[in-house]
């Protein structure tokens, strides 16, 4: 099913979400982390929404909120039309229907497991069929993410494959339950760059063939513009920028976002001197909550970036946070 296609409905919708963490065993209010704060988006059925931004950004604390392996401070998440609590059937309904999938293919799956076991763990934690049906959707886990053939990598252990398979094995696992949304938390940065394209375009088949969303984490703009429909910056806890992602990176209007653009690696070398528009390697004030947090390394800054800037709306589908606004 193409994007296009789609009936645009919401799969997920996060609102106001806000997650901190007290700095040292303190509590007060200056001795906290803002990992995520007051965080709003909307992931569609069938398309690719990316959470972009630098480590540290809050992507991952985005991700296990949403999942409730930590409890949000404040805020709702809505999937599939369904408030998500900490207990009970809303809570079952999104570990089952939403799945995930890590960043290192190599911890994120048991070495002492067989492939069977490692993709037949959810199905077994779900109470999803019996032992033939199981194994049937095992094997066909694992031919759908091309682990052929089949039936002679379910026997193997992890390390006897490589770092690609180990992350289709993960993949596999994933999809095993044939979940809504799979939460991709930069599911190629550890990989060859060899390996990335395949990894991608793998998503990008299940995406259409089993109408599956996905939520991909990155800091990797090149795979994000590859893979994604839409894009959130976030810089510190927050959403500064988001749109259309061939919009947004074509024409970024948040400082930042194309702080971020400029950061990436030109394999033209001719452009290695290349005077960049804004440069991110400056030290970061990590007490600095108090208006725009970028300011202390922005270059437009003005005094009143001292106050907070709204995510409003700059245009259609486009939401920036900045008194500036580049054009």
């Amino acid at each position: 099913m193409a994007y296009n296609q789609v009936i645009m409905e919401e799969i997920l919708s996060v609102k106001d979400l806000r997650k901190y963490f007290a700095r040292g065993g303190l509590s007060s209010r200056k001795d906290v982390v803002r990992a995520v704060d007051e965080v709003s988006f909307s992931v569609k059925k069938g398309e690719t929404f990316v959470l972009a931004g630098e480590s540290g950004s809050g992507k991952t604390t985005t991700a296990r909120l949403i999942l409730r392996a930590i409890e949000p401070d404040t805020g709702s998440i809505i999937f599939d039309g369904v408030n998500v609590d900490n207990y009970g059937s809303a809570l079952r309904k999104i570990r089952k229907e939403c799945r995930m999938i890590h960043q290192d293919p190599y911890a994120s799956v048991n070495p002492r497991m067989t492939v069977s076991d490692i993709v037949k763990e959810p199905l077994d934690i779900h109470e999803i069929g019996n032992t033939g049906e199981k194994n049937k959707l095992i094997l066909e886990a694992l031919q759908e993410v091309k682990l052929e053939p089949a039936e002679e990598i379910a026997k193997k252990y992890p390390h006897e494959l490589s770092g690609g398979q180990r992350q289709r094995v993960a993949i596999a696992r994933s999809i095993v339950t044939r979940p809504k949304l799979v939460i991709a938390d930069e599911p190629v940065s550890m990989l060859d760059v060899s390996v990335r394209v395949g990894i991608l375009e793998l998503m990008r088949e299940l995406q259409e063939k089993l109408g599956i969303s996905f939520l991909y984490i990155t800091h990797d703009l090149s795979t994000a513009r590859y893979i994604g429909h839409r894009i959130a910056i976030m810089y510190r806890g927050k959403i500064v920028e988001s749109g259309p992602i061939s919009d947004v990176l074509s024409r970024p209007r948040h400082p930042y976002t194309q702080a971020l653009i400029d950061s990436i690696s030109d394999p033209n070398p001719d452009n290695l001197n290349k005077n960049k528009e804004i440069r991110i390697n400056e030290p970061l004030d990590l007490n600095v909550y108090e208006g725009c947090r970028f300011r202390a390394r922005c270059p437009y800054a003005v005094e009143k970036c001292k106050q907070e800037p709204k995510l409003e709306a700059d245009e259609q589908d486009r939401l920036v946070a900045c008194f500036f606004k580049l054009n």
